[in-house]
């Protein structure tokens, strides 16, 4: 090591060693991947299941509505499993049930076909998928305080390239015609067994605090009213509303900027993927880069310009006079959005004693941009246009970057230290 150097710290929060905390760290890397490969797989083979089972397009909701089911009933039970089995514990259960969930799911798909066998298939996976995402939300933060340095976009931008790994999987399992129950049996089996082993390395939430003293249990942690207090709390609220603000900047543009290009701005069904490409490729590039922004800015001032780079994308979306006009827009609207979901992740769990009754009523509150954004969406564009239905997306962007202050560091993060 050079005389330059910064030291390496002989132990880290919690007594952790340099080699322990790295490799918590890459472990988080896998998991947030493989929930992006597991959710990709299905959604890539959602229209051969449709031609299976000869469902409808109502049907085909109805489908769906089976994962979003499961994922709300896993979101609310999620604080009291992870206080009571803790991060690891409660991923290392997610995995080993979720792929069933999953392989259910491409089985039934397959075999019969049974619409009720996919649903309940469906709802298995979603509920495990949502305890999980809070679980490793939380030991993600808890990883970050013990480097000493933000990397929860990282993570999340680990999550963005499984969905592409997934997507891309999916794709070529079209090309070659394999059977829905093959290829997610295979991937579910993957995932059972990648994910129970990168589970090894995590470390417990409890022992890293902010300083070296293990995190002690309050009220908030012992009890199910207390962890419900929660939702109470001012500051739940408002990371909520970035958190919201943010995840329906980016549901929206998964689930309409497609058709949005086509039929707002006269593009061809080709095109308009290649729009969401860029979209998608702008997220993932933010939120790799964002890591540096945090570590020199701040959570806040990062926030509110994300905010207005979402915002400013938007309106050149909406309002933009052609299409190559409005790739400036998309670039920057997914620029704006990459952040806000991670950085609100890592604002709810800053108090470890509260972080994992925080984190779930916040994913709860930012999964209701999933859940209720296409419908809302697809009703306003009925009436106005699909380009003139985006407007509630800035319009909660906008509140998104108003409360942007409450995801304020509790104190500096300090430099890395690893």
């Amino acid at each position: 090591m050079s005389p330059s150097s910064p030291a390496r710290p002989a132990t880290y929060p919690g007594g952790l060693t340099h080699t322990q905390v790295v490799a918590w760290r890459n472990a988080m890397f896998v998991i947030f991947s493989l929930c992006g490969v597991a959710l990709a797989s299905w959604v890539a083979r959602l229209p051969a299941a449709r031609d299976a089972l000869g469902a409808t397009t109502l049907e085909m909701g109805v489908l769906i509505f089976g994962l979003a089911l499961g994922s709300i009933l896993g979101l609310l039970a999620s604080s009291h499993i992870v206080a009571r089995l803790g991060a690891a514990r409660t991923m290392r259960l997610a995995f080993s049930i979720a792929p069933v969930g999953l392989a259910l799911a491409g089985v039934a798909a397959t075999v019969g076909p049974s619409f009720p066998v996919i649903f309940i298939g469906l709802a298995v996976f979603g509920a495990c998928f949502s305890t999980c995402d809070v679980a490793m939300n939380v030991s993600g933060a808890a990883n970050e305080r013990a480097l000493g340095r933000n990397i929860m976009p990282i993570y999340h931008a680990f999550f963005s390239f499984g969905t592409i790994a997934g997507a891309g999987l999916g794709a070529l399992a079209e090309l070659l015609a394999v059977p829905i129950a093959i290829h997610i049996g295979f991937i579910a089996l993957v995932i059972m067994v990648t994910g129970i082993f990168a589970v090894r390395y995590v470390q417990s939430e409890h022992g890293v605090a902010e300083g070296d003293d293990p995190v002690a249990d309050d009220d908030h942690s012992k009890s199910w009213r207390g962890r419900l207090s929660i939702w109470r709390d001012p500051r739940t609220l408002l990371i909520g509303v970035i958190v919201l603000g943010m995840a329906f900047a980016e549901g929206s543009a998964n689930d309409w900027l497609t058709l949005a290009m086509v039929d707002g701005h006269g593009l061809d069904n080709s095109g308009g993927a290649l729009m969401f490409g860029i979209f998608v490729t702008a997220m993932t590039v933010g939120r790799l880069c964002g890591v540096l922004l945090l570590d020199r800015f701040g959570r806040v001032p990062v926030l509110r310009g994300s905010a207005a780079l979402a915002v400013v994308g938007l309106l050149i979306v909406i309002f933009g006079p052609s299409a190559s006009i409005a790739v400036v827009g998309i670039v920057l609207w997914g620029l704006g959005s990459a952040l806000g979901f991670p950085v609100g992740m890592s604002a709810a769990a800053d108090d470890p004693r509260t972080a994992a009754a925080r984190v779930s009523a916040v994913a709860t509150i930012g999964y209701c941009a999933f859940l209720v954004g296409p419908p809302l969406i697809g009703v306003l564009g009925e009436h106005f246009g699909i380009l003139r239905a985006l407007l509630v997306v800035l319009v909660l962007v906008v509140a998104a970057g108003l409360a942007s202050g409450a995801a304020r560091e509790p104190k500096k993060v300090g430099a890395a230290a690893a």
